[in-house]
């Protein structure tokens, strides 16, 4: 493999002067190839880090192959993460080559395949990659792989690589491997393709770095290409207002509106092709149509879905030097160059996959940009000179931006993940290299789903019907959709919805998959024309493995037992039908009965709304495909869903169907009932007359917990005793225990076991003595309950005779008496083993406070004096001495004195 570069073009391309020979000897990536064919040779793995334009995507294959520079010729697989950076990827080359995709290089992306038994150099998805690998493990014919794009890391990617080494490690120690990045954060990659040992990396000069021992030990070769070097000069322009951080799928308007007002800024300012990074298709519509008025630029867009001939165009570059302005999603970063862009507008957000778990929703997310996707953004605009990138958010903020992109193994549905190493014989991807390990939460939720539609057994392996779904080319859920419908309504109806569900329709469309299916099916729009193609796709693959036919003894619905109803029957039922049996196959937990005029409750548990103006309200049942809940909404948000009705909801989500008895507490009250339900959906109930006494417990406990103990009988006595009990707690600690409502609550066992064990609802409970129960608390074992009185009196005899009762209820112990009992009292008394002094209320005669303190003694000799003044007069009757220490206490008036 070690083929030297002098020629390159001349061999390959003979014509002089010829503009692709002119294309290959302008690519900087052509300094580091002699030293990734060194790498190669020595280690068989390699880490290629090279920036945008570089043509570590075009040029390297091409050499690896041995069409350019005259080496051996070899089979070189080149795995991208998109369609269309495949397509454009193989496009080019074949250009440089003088050919068209299909000869000496093609490409396979799912649904479309240009290649033929003379095809060298192959360009891939991961996605086909990952099916070829579970179809033939040692990629019979292929010399080399080289996986594109990899500092993205999207989940197929990382999980290509992983099984790639494994292939390396038991089948094919001679399958070459090169991890192709678009930036400098190559050392995990490094790591991951050596043997996970530290080692160092030393440098090259211009032939980039390569691994200095050159032993078969240590992380894998890096090499480094040189970029284009032109300068980028960075515009800070953020909105004047405050924009709305961006939540689930949600963008601020105005940021949009900011965005378009900033692209017609640089057409005035600079020259050249404007290049726009928006997060996704709906922004890029609605950047466009506030563009639709631009005279000075033609207005192109550029995702996913975009059509062929556009995608075309924007890297055919301008065509009458009329300026054009591209709106992109991502996918313009590094796997695409557009020509002619020498501005670049960063709206600076994205999008990146995230599952709840909790609610069973699976969407993409908006988040802010990485630092590296926006140097990798803002270096497009120096690709070919000098430019300039407007990033639209204060500069201030540029420093709290996360360094990378968050792994999609980190935050993704992991099902198809757990589905693919099931089938590869590690169902908890323990053994796999991977640079980050699947969060345990995510692959248990996976396996839960994949056991219930029969992908894997109880042990995670892969069964045979998991291994049929993993070879469609689907998430797990649509593959168990399209296996169990075709049998159920014949192969082609069941592809045809399946090819919707898999691509989302436009929103255009609508929300009612039944009617999008009409639509797509008479559209001629690039939507429809795709979910053709996916269509056919599908149905030959199920008619080719006759999964499309009936197995009779066991039916389609294998979860809900239903029996295949014959061709007739099939062919009988409605579009409507068809499209609730296919959502409700696929997503299960997502059937939804409703519950008011837009309102559903999923059987997952999360509620769903209808939008304004939806064609589904009103029907009693749903099957949902598509779902997201922005943060601050308390139900979802239904994007598609379709009618269907209780008996196919019960087929399809069968697994989550349960019965049995269910006693809580609800509204105010033990309810005891047989239940039979869909997940959290009720579907009926009976009254139970016998429940469980258990049962019974744990729902008085509940209602205990919501209602408080207020439920229970709390005499004056009972309250007092409580407050004294929670006096001694507070002052003396040890053995008195806690008796606030959240100690009572979590000891209730200790202190109403018999109560609870006798009780069945609220009138019991409001029988229960509280005080007599709460006496089990007091600490017996100890012998400090026998000093209970003596610790915390219930009353103290003052001198005038009279027994008073203490007041324990706030946080200091209060005696309240009348001023004239006190007579000659010095003193107040202690409690709590003389720790705590009581504080005195001295009253009036008519009961009322007249003064309070802790020090008698002081009162007598300065505070007395100005309270005589002050209540002699009012009550002449009662005696006010001159000198009250020395004075006989008395609780009469001086008459009856």
């Amino acid at each position: 493999m070690r083929a030297g570069l002098s020629g390159i073009g001349a061999e390959a391309l003979t014509t002089p002067g010829d503009p692709r020979a002119e294309a290959l000897d302008r690519l900087p990536v052509r300094e580091a190839v002699p030293a990734l064919l060194r790498a190669l040779d020595d280690r068989g793995v390699a880490v290629l880090c090279a920036p945008p334009g570089t043509g570590k995507t075009t040029l390297v294959p091409l050499v690896l192959a041995g069409l350019v520079g005259g080496g051996p010729v070899r089979r070189v697989l080149v795995a991208e993460p998109r369609r269309i950076a495949a397509r454009a990827a193989a496009r080019r080359m074949a250009w440089l080559l003088g050919e068209r995709p299909g000869g000496k290089v093609g490409f396979t992306v799912r649904g479309e395949r240009q290649a033929g038994r003379g095809t060298v150099v192959e360009v891939v998805t991961t996605g086909v990659l990952l099916q070829r690998l579970h179809r033939d493990q040692e990629l019979t014919g292929v010399d080399v792989v080289v996986l594109d794009e990899c500092h993205e890391r999207h989940l197929d990617a990382d999980t290509a690589a992983a099984f790639l080494l494994d292939v390396r490690a038991a089948l094919r120690p001679d399958l070459r491997l090169i991890a192709a990045s678009a930036t400098t954060d190559a050392e995990g990659w490094a790591r991951l393709l050596g043997d996970g040992e530290s080692g160092e990396r030393g440098t090259d000069g211009g032939e980039g770095a390569t691994d200095g021992g050159g032993g078969p030990e240590g992380p894998a070769p890096v090499v480094s290409a040189p970029g284009v070097s032109h300068p980028v000069e960075v515009v800070w322009a953020p909105p004047e207002r405050p924009v709305r951080p961006p939540h689930g799928m949600r963008v601020d308007p105005a940021l949009l509106d900011h965005v378009a007002a900033v692209v017609r800024r640089a057409l005035r300012e600079r020259e050249g092709d404007v290049l726009c990074f928006l997060p996704g298709v709906g922004e890029i519509a609605r950047v466009a149509g506030k563009l639709g008025g631009l005279a000075e630029a033609e207005v192109l867009q550029v995702h996913g879905r975009a059509p062929a001939a556009v995608q075309e165009a924007v890297l055919a570059g301008a065509d009458g030097g009329r300026r054009r302005v591209v709106l992109a999603t991502s996918v313009a970063e590094s796997s695409l160059t557009v020509p002619g862009v020498r501005i670049v507008v960063d709206c600076g957000l994205a999008r990146e996959p995230r599952m709840d778990h909790a609610r069973g929703l699976s969407a993409l997310t908006t988040v802010r940009a990485s630092r590296a996707a926006a140097r990798q953004r803002a270096g497009r605009a120096g690709r070919e000179a000098p430019g300039v990138v407007y990033r639209c958010w204060p500069e201030a903020e540029d420093a709290r931006l996360p360094r990378f992109p968050s792994p999609e193994i980190a935050g993704a549905d992991l099902t198809a993940f757990a589905l693919q190493t099931a089938c590869w014989g590690d169902p908890d991807a323990s053994g796999l290299a991977l640079l980050d390990p699947p969060p345990a939460g995510a692959m248990t939720a996976a396996r839960e789903t994949l056991t219930a539609i029969g992908a894997v057994d109880a042990a995670g392996r892969a069964t045979e019907r998991g291994t049929r779904m993993a070879r469609l080319g689907l998430h797990p859920r649509l593959a168990r959709a399209l296996i169990d419908g075709a049998k159920e309504v014949g192969a082609r109806r069941a592809a045809e919805v399946v090819a919707l569900l898999s691509e989302e329709p436009p929103r255009e469309y609508g929300d009612d998959l039944a009617a999008a299916w009409r639509t797509a099916r008479h559209g001629g729009d690039p939507y429809a024309a795709r979910w053709r193609q996916e269509a056919r796709r599908l149905e030959q693959a199920l008619t080719g493995t006759g999964d499309a036919r009936p197995d009779g003894a066991r039916g389609a619905l294998a979860a809900g037992g239903a029996r295949d109803a014959g061709g007739a029957q099939r062919a009988a039922r409605g579009d409507d039908a068809v499209a609730g049996l296919l959502a409700a196959l696929a997503f299960p937990e997502r059937v939804a009965r409703r519950r008011g005029e837009r309102a559903y409750l999923m059987a997952a548990g999360t509620g769903a709304e209808l939008g304004d103006g939806s064609r589904l309200g009103g029907a009693p049942w749903l099957a949902v495909a598509v779902a997201d809940r922005p943060v601050t909404a308390a139900s979802a948000r239904v994007r598609l869903a379709a009618v269907t009705d209780e008996d196919t909801a019960r087929a399809a989500a069968a697994a989550l169907a349960s019965e049995g008895a269910e006693v809580h507490w609800a509204d105010g009250d033990v309810v005891a009932r047989r239940v039979g339900r869909l997940g959290a959906i009720e579907l009926a109930s009976r009254p139970l007359a016998k429940p469980d006494p258990e049962l019974v417990r744990q729902a008085l406990l509940e209602g205990l917990r919501r209602e408080g103990t207020g439920l229970l009988r709390w005499s004056a006595q009972a309250t007092a005793v409580r407050q004294r009990m929670a006096f001694l707690h507070r002052e003396l600690g040890g053995a008195w225990p806690d008796v606030s409502d959240a100690a009572l609550l979590d000891r209730a066992d200790d202190w109403l076991g018999t109560e609870l064990a006798r009780a069945r609802g609220r009138a019991d409970l409001g029988r229960v003595d509280a005080g007599q129960a709460l006496a089990r608390l007091m600490p017996w074992a100890t012998g400090e309950a026998a000093r209970f009185e003596e610790l915390a009196p219930e009353r103290i005899e003052v001198p005038s005779g009279s027994r008073v009762r203490v007041d324990y209820g706030a946080d200091r112990p209060v005696l309240a008496v009348k001023l004239q009992e006190l007579f000659g009292w010095q003193e107040a008394p202690r409690i709590a083993g003389g720790r705590v002094p009581l504080l005195v209320h001295l009253l009036s005669p008519a009961g009322r406070p007249a003064a309070v303190t802790a020090d008698l003694a002081s009162f007598w000799k300065d505070g007395y004096r100005s309270v005589r003044a002050e209540l002699r007069g009012r009550y002449p009757k009662h005696p006010w001495p001159e000198d009250p220490s020395t004075a006989e206490p008395t609780r009469r008036t001086n008459t009856r004195r």
